[in-house]
């Protein structure tokens, strides 16, 4: 009779095409998750993988096996995560992915509530503004905006992602109002180049009634992170379209204001991610919850919204 790990290497090493991706979501190492897969195909006398030195690929056999499996195997894993939970605290490590300011601002202050509540739970956070493959690379969480959905995986969205316009009072003194985004030409611009595609972002703003016009700025200054843009943008040197987030403390401390205050664009949603299993880590289920409480508590899907009046 195959073993658990058997059959569990080979389901995962199926789903993200390499032994060392599986290794990582199973905490193993790339040789005992070869090893074990080995094995399988051994007792089967049947070849699963196609091996080659970039990827792996099913054989014929190994995606009818792995179809007949995957099921079964997520059943077993629901009772044994079932008894568990009942024996027990949610632990071990959570591997979250999340983007530097955001991170720093908006989660990382939640993390000493989290674990008053879960001291068994070890955080291992990767605080960095690409975007993640969260199933190969062994995340439970991901929260951020635009993640591509992989097979296996699910999101759910804690609060919209809208694009404003911000200046520091110092810089916009003596300066005409900016009552839309027509009057942001000639303005000198912070802009962000984005670190996947090398590109300056491009943003169309809307009002309420759905009226749309380009936001175009000068492109005097160029960086690569929000936080970056932000605090040049308190230092005088620009205006930046920044997500609410970002900028909502300097908002709401007045080193910032907002222009053309009545328009936003629409980034899509800041949302969480995660493998969507049957069996879901009682760390990981813990703090989904978590962050989806606080997002309600702290009411910080209306207060990220761009949209005034």
């Amino acid at each position: 009779m195959e073993t658990l790990a058997n059959l569990e290497c080979f389901v995962r090493s199926a789903e993200t095409g390499s032994f060392s991706a599986a290794a990582r979501r199973l905490a193993l190492t790339p040789a005992a998750v070869s090893r074990n897969v080995a094995m399988l195909e051994g007792n089967l006398g049947q070849r699963l993988f196609h091996r080659s030195t970039r990827k792996l690929t099913l054989t014929e056999a190994g995606e009818r096996f792995l179809v007949a499996l995957r099921s079964p195997l997520d059943g077993v894993q629901s009772a044994i995560a079932g008894v568990a939970s009942e024996q027990g605290e949610p632990a071990g490590v959570l591997k979250l992915s999340v983007a530097l300011s955001f991170g720093v601002e908006h989660i990382l202050p939640l993390l000493p509530a989290f674990l008053a509540r879960y001291p068994a739970v070890q955080p291992d956070w990767q605080f960095d503004n690409r975007q993640v493959d969260l199933v190969a690379e062994g995340f439970d969480v991901a929260i951020g905006g635009g993640i591509e959905l992989a097979p296996g995986v699910v999101s759910r969205a804690l609060a919209p992602a809208h694009i404003i316009a911000v200046a520091s009072p110092a810089f916009m003194a003596g300066r005409a109002r900016v009552a839309d985004p027509a009057a942001l030409a000639g303005l000198d611009g912070i802009v962000m180049r984005s670190p996947r595609t090398g590109r300056v972002r491009q943003w169309m703003m809307r009002n309420a009634a759905g009226i749309e016009m380009p936001a175009v700025l000068d492109e005097k200054i160029v960086v690569s992170d929000p936080a970056a843009m932000c605090r040049a943008a308190q230092l005088g040197l620009g205006v930046a379209l920044v997500a609410v987030p970002d900028a909502l403390a300097l908002l709401e401390s007045g080193a910032l204001v907002r222009l053309a205050p009545k328009w936003y664009a629409d980034a899509g949603s800041i949302s969480l991610y995660y493998a969507s299993r049957s069996l879901v880590p009682g760390k990981t289920r813990a703090f989904i919850d978590f962050v989806i409480d606080a997002f309600r508590r702290e009411r910080l899907a209306q207060r990220f919204a761009g949209l005034i009046g």
